[in-house]
């Protein structure tokens, strides 16, 4: 009688394991499992166009996988960096445009993959932060601004009669007068604390590197200031010439009293 009861509590208790096994399985189950890869594809679409990043990019990982090895699968694979990218996921993005480059050379989305990786790095929001302080490309960290550059560069050297290449131009441009900037905004840092040989170095570094954009012109401000600060009066008068040949009639500021551009007071 008692063998009896253990046999049928047993039994139960089995019942009871197999039912919370096939429960956890029913959850984990993959809904697409049973679609087609154009069924999922149009899912895809539907999450992008209605603004579902992160399942758009997930529901086109599960298309790139099932359609391994045919022309829908590169088509996923580049939508998945899209989506990832509109989704603010940044390295995975870069990570799966890499991957693209690397295993579709020959691909006729080669021109967007590159365009594509030159725009997430080039994105330079910063939330409320931005609103609040005005900051720009030139007063952050540049690392992005060059691989985006260098994204931008082999595109438009490449491809030139690309559709996405005059706008890879416009932001070269930018970049590079960002860069600039950037440089010259520390030289007007070091200056404004006294650090006269600092602010010289990266202001000829702005010259040498970036000749010709707008910001040269307050870097040889800096020049002529930090070189009479030292009291190096034969480089501050050569200073002076090469700021007059390329920009006549200027009347220097004080670079140490220059107001940032984005500040209202």
């Amino acid at each position: 009688m008692f063998k009896s009861r253990l046999s049928v509590l047993a039994l139960t208790l089995v019942g009871l394991v197999t039912a919370m096994l096939a429960g956890c399985g029913s959850t984990n189950a993959d809904p697409t499992a049973s679609w087609t890869t154009e069924k999922i594809y149009k899912e895809a679409r539907d999450e992008s166009n209605s603004g579902g990043w992160d399942r758009a990019a997930m529901l086109f990982e599960k298309l790139e996988g099932r359609a391994a090895g045919t022309v829908l699968a590169q088509q996923a694979q580049i939508e998945k960096a899209y989506a990832q990218y509109r989704a603010s996921e940044k390295i995975q993005a870069l990570a799966t445009l890499d991957r693209f480059l690397k295993l579709h050379p020959a691909s006729p989305a080669l021109d967007y993959a590159l365009y594509l990786k030159g725009l997430v790095n080039f994105n330079d929001e910063l939330g409320i932060f931005a609103f609040i302080t005005k900051q720009d490309l030139s007063e952050r960290d540049q690392k992005a601004a060059k691989d985006s550059f260098e994204s931008f560069k082999e595109l438009v050297t490449r491809f030139p009669d690309s559709k996405y290449s005059p706008d890879a131009r416009q932001r070269m441009t930018y970049i590079v007068n960002s860069l600039a900037s950037s440089e010259v905004h520390v030289a007007r840092f070091y200056f404004s604390k006294g650090a006269y040989v600092a602010a010289i170095n990266r202001a000829q570094l702005a010259i040498s590197d970036y000749p010709g954009v707008p910001a040269i012109k307050e870097a040889l401000e800096i020049l002529v200031k930090s070189y009479d600060a030292l009291g190096m009066k034969e480089l501050k008068a050569d200073s002076q010439r090469v700021l007059d040949q390329n920009y006549p009639a200027t009347n220097l500021p004080d670079p140490s009293k220059s107001r940032a551009w984005w500040k209202f007071w």
